[in-house]
């Protein structure tokens, strides 16, 4: 039988390039700026668009396709951003300007379209049901200042593993299975306090670069 993902609404794919340059990850942050500005533009734009899905759920239960492409857009936007930037820094690919899909690109993200979305949740789950994820997010993101959290575990550890390839020429691959898990949560987090599914995240850390399949039922 096929094999289904632990969380389908969400899935968050990575594959680790190499060889990586041992010294672009300096200036990957000063070469993405083009990115920064035009995505500044496009999450103000995500924000007016899911303040008008929250009322079209809560009339209609349904988030608009239109409104809920464009949102999937900047997410997959943000996400290959961050991959090269900042966030894992796994390959030397630059990102496309491009809201689509882009399957050759080596960090990938896509959000299952939910034909109906509960009008009560729609309600609570962006602010009160999520406050648990908040508080485990703000940790791996820097959102909790002081010592070293302040630049995010996330962050702390992506920098570990570029110095490491600085020296040795390699990316440490447990590294890269950690910081993708993380990201991955933190993308599990987003879709779901952005109205896109009604499915709640697990609190489970799936390390690797690939969403982690669920075992198939044993005999019975």
């Amino acid at each position: 039988m096929t094999l289904q993902s632990p969380y389908p609404p969400v899935r968050v794919t990575a594959t680790l390039e190499a060889p990586l340059s041992r010294w672009l990850w300096l200036v990957k942050w000063i070469l993405a700026i083009p990115h920064y500005i035009v995505l500044a533009f496009l999450w103000i734009a995500f924000l007016v668009v899911s303040v008008i899905a929250f009322f079209a759920v809560l009339f209609t239960e349904r988030y608009p396709r239109a409104l809920f492409d464009f949102n999937l857009g900047v997410l997959r936007w943000s996400w290959r951003v961050s991959y090269y930037a900042y966030a894992v820094m796994g390959t030397d690919r630059y990102p496309p300007f491009s809201l689509g899909p882009e399957p050759g690109y080596p960090a990938r993200l896509d959000v299952a379209y939910p034909e109906r979305l509960s009008r009560g949740l729609v309600l609570v789950k962006w602010w009160l049901l999520a406050i648990p994820h908040y508080l485990v997010i703000a940790f791996f993101t820097g959102a909790v200042h002081g010592g070293w959290s302040s630049i995010g575990l996330t962050g702390l550890l992506a920098l570990i593993a570029v110095i490491t390839l600085a020296f040795t020429a390699k990316y440490p691959r447990d590294l890269f299975d950690l910081v993708v898990g993380l990201n991955r949560w933190v993308l599990r987090v987003t879709a779901y306090a952005s109205l896109m599914t009604d499915e709640y995240p697990p609190f489970r850390l799936d390390l690797g670069g690939d969403e982690p399949a669920a075992a198939a039922p044993g005999p019975g």
